[in-house]
């Protein structure tokens, strides 16, 4: 390679210049256009400094330019076919919103909305109020509160309801699912302390009670997500963790993932019931993801004062589209009850 090879390659402006003239000047931003072409130019100088055969015709420069510009000009994000017959993957945006729900979301996202307007007082409001009734209504519980996806809301209910004491969990249930959501990860970034007990296959109430202490403030229970133990295993019943807990005056949290809300539903293989607030008496917190609904929420549900920890969700919270999406489908299914 001669230094001549190298005074052969053309300017960044000539590229962009000369793609604008045939393609048009408002086709592409310049930003993108001159970043495209600075990328270009540093690949042909790179492979001529290796000594490797490069075409500096300026056709071929500008044709390269053209196609990777117009790649980057592609958005990413695209309607997609789902053949995996997994019918709520998370990785293809989980259930596509109903009619209905796409129309309360364009609607709200066409202009300026009451997201944080109280309607009667004219005065702030707080985005839960489109959504707590709602989701009272579905669950049977006290209230309700909804943020980004279950990882959150386990988050934020540790954090207001643990944090500085002792969180008891079988170590059976320390999961990690996608997205690298990791149980003893959630708990640290929460300030709680992770207290393990039982053993991988088998964890027995006995194991529960003999780790309380005064610094306890939560028994939780996480689903297994994406799992299933078999054989010579042995786990706690959620029902009997609620007992034990209201027996030593310690809170409960259950961690149900995609909460069922209809009876009779089928789940690898097997019929589960119902897991609305009622269900363990409506005092703990009860955590799901939005697994009824397509706008992915985390939903904490439970006794008025436990479920709504407000004064941390704001980094959570569920945006203007999450709230309008929500709202629809929860009232959806209140009718459907």
């Amino acid at each position: 390679m001669g230094t001549a090879d190298l005074r052969n390659l053309p300017s960044v402006e000539r590229l962009v210049s000369r793609l604008e003239q045939e393609d048009g000047a408002d086709r592409f931003s310049r930003v993108l256009l001159t970043e495209c072409a600075r990328v270009i130019l540093e690949d042909a100088r790179a492979r001529l400094l290796k000594a490797e055969p490069v075409d500096l015709s300026l056709e071929t420069l500008i044709q390269e330019l053209r196609s990777l510009v117009s790649s980057r000009a592609t958005p990413t994000l695209t309607r997609a076919v789902n053949a995996t017959g997994i019918i709520l993957h998370t990785n293809l945006g989980r259930a596509p919103l109903c009619d209905a729900a796409a129309q309360a979301v364009a609607e709200v996202l066409a202009g300026y909305s009451t997201l944080e307007i109280d309607r009667q007082t004219g005065r702030r409001g707080m985005r839960h109020q489109h959504v707590e009734p709602l989701l009272v209504r579905v669950t049977g519980a006290e209230a309700g509160f909804a943020v980004t996806n279950n990882a959150a809301a386990v988050l934020l209910t540790l954090a207001a309801l643990a944090r500085g004491k002792q969180v008891i969990v079988s170590r059976g249930e320390l999961v990690e699912i996608g997205g690298s959501f990791r149980m003893p990860d959630v708990m640290t970034q929460s300030g709680a302390e992770l207290v393990e007990v039982g053993t991988t296959n088998r964890t027995h109430i006995r194991d529960y009670e003999r780790a309380i202490t005064p610094d306890t403030a939560v028994l939780l229970k996480v689903h297994h997500s994406n799992f299933k133990m078999t054989g010579f295993v042995t786990d706690v019943s959620a029902g009997d963790l609620v007992e034990l807990g209201h027996r030593h005056g310690v809170r409960v949290v259950l961690d149900l993932g995609s909460g069922c809300l209809v009876s009779g539903y089928v789940q690898r293989g097997q019929v589960v019931g119902r897991t609305a607030g009622r269900s363990h008496s409506g005092r703990d917190p009860i955590r799901r993801s939005g697994a009824f609904t397509p706008p992915r929420t985390g939903r904490s549900d439970g006794q008025a004062g436990l479920s709504s920890p407000r004064g941390n969700a704001t980094t959570v919270h569920r945006s203007e589209r999450g709230v309008a999406g929500l709202a629809c489908v929860a009232d959806a299914w209140g009718v459907c009850e």
